[in-house]
């Protein structure tokens, strides 16, 4: 039988294991809209953005429920995702 290539295929080793689970405010991190944010992903947790968009920086544009829409470049291409708090990280700059 043919192997799955899902998005996961081959990201064990890039993603790793969770290290260590979130502490609660980590997992209820609030941000405002305009911050810069760096996608980072916790396979522990859900809602995680595709692979190719690990340590990509973005700004947030709206708030979409409990996850905010981070706004990024792909090439000269702009891309919307819908990424939840738990996968964010404040910009080294904020």
């Amino acid at each position: 039988m043919r192997r799955s290539l899902g998005k996961m295929s081959k990201k064990t080793r890039a993603l790793g294991h969770a290290q260590r689970t979130l502490t609660p405010a980590q997992l209820t991190k609030k941000y405002a809209v305009g911050q810069d944010v760096v996608i980072r992903q916790h396979s522990r947790y859900e809602g995680m953005p595709h692979p190719r968009y690990r340590g990509r920086a973005g700004h947030i544009t709206a708030v979409r429920g409990a996850s905010y829409e981070v706004s990024i470049r792909d090439g000269n291409m702009k891309k919307m995702l819908i990424v939840p708090p738990v996968h964010l990280r404040p910009a080294k700059g904020e």
